[in-house]
């Protein structure tokens, strides 16, 4: 299953985020995530592991696994890149041995100080806060990403973690319009609101964290998961499927693009396997009603400012 994206190109509705995947793990686990049928990649500068997911890639071009055109590779633009974004695109693309991107994205809508291409610091100032840079704006921020589709090193470009401000902003200064926004949103952090706006405007949604975040962000930022509640736990027995397989069902049938993340291969086997079952109306209902507007994924802790206060 594929959404076609304002620029024509088709976008495979599941692929599997690299977000914290160890470099030593990375060739096996995307390897066997293509042999699952796989065909979509969530990647980011940000992740520092463009270099191993392009070894990995290679590595299924030159045996035969799969073939470049059949793959959907996004990555994305770093805070601390945004006045330096095709030498940040051209960085990425050697990195991960690609001649193209089939999606850019602007990581966040904050320009940070810069640290070097492709460095993804996140520079703290004196009073240990996040370094904002406020001489470049997001709207020239989006016209270096509209040069980087109109040299052939992009296919579609988007925006991510944008509210329906920036989104309208963004729509309104742009010559190519955002092919993708990509938030967090799942059971508990549903954001109807921007996701009808999106839709509405011919922007498609990516989900990422879209189960929560389970274990990884209950780790890193004390989270409550989706995963555990009794009702979804419920609907998981109703249909012989785990809880993480109702919640990504409940994605795609919101018509939103979903990249689950797992450094499991048991996990990644079962991540994929959403198709051969759908969700009563009524059940889409009762998972509606879960809604928290409860963000699970927040870098405040380690900016030392609430970006979406």
């Amino acid at each position: 299953m594929a959404i076609t994206l304002n620029s024509g190109f088709k976008m495979p509705i599941i692929g599997l985020g690299v977000w914290r995947m160890e470099g030593k793990d990375i060739k096996d686990l995307l390897l066997n995530a293509i042999k699952i049928g796989y065909r979509h990649f969530d990647c980011a500068a940000d992740y520092q592991n463009e270099v191993e997911v392009g070894e990995a890639l290679a590595e299924a071009f030159k045996t035969g696994l799969v073939k470049r055109e059949d793959l959907f590779i996004t990555t994305k633009l770093w805070n601390s890149d945004h006045g330096h974004v095709l030498e940040a695109c051209k960085a990425s693309l050697k990195k991960l041995q690609l001649d193209y991107l089939d999606l850019f994205l602007v990581h966040f809508p904050i320009a940070t100080k810069h640290t070097g291409i492709g460095t993804t610091d996140s520079a703290l100032d004196e009073d240990g806060v996040l370094d904002i840079n406020t001489t470049i704006s997001l709207e020239t921020t989006w016209h270096a990403m509209e040069e980087t589709v109109s040299m052939g090193l992009v296919r579609s470009i988007g925006i991510s973690n944008y509210d329906i401000f920036l989104t309208r902003d963004c729509l309104a200064y742009s010559k190519i319009k955002p092919a993708v926004n990509q938030i967090e949103t799942h059971p508990y952090f549903q954001r109807e609101s921007l996701v009808k706006f999106c839709q509405k405007h011919g922007i498609a949604i990516t989900a990422h964290t879209p189960l929560g975040g389970s274990v990884a962000n209950t780790e890193w930022f004390g989270s409550v998961s989706c995963l555990d509640d009794p009702d979804l736990k419920g609907l998981a027995d109703k249909y012989k499927k785990s809880v993480a397989q109702v919640v990504l069902r409940w994605g795609i049938q919101r018509n939103t693009i979903i990249i689950p993340k797992s450094s499991k291969k048991e996990r990644v086997e079962e991540n994929f396997k959403v198709f051969d079952f759908e969700l009563t109306n009524e059940d889409m209902e009762l998972i509606k009603g879960k809604d928290r507007k409860y963000r699970t994924n927040n870098p405040a802790k380690f900016w030392g400012v609430d970006l979406y206060a």
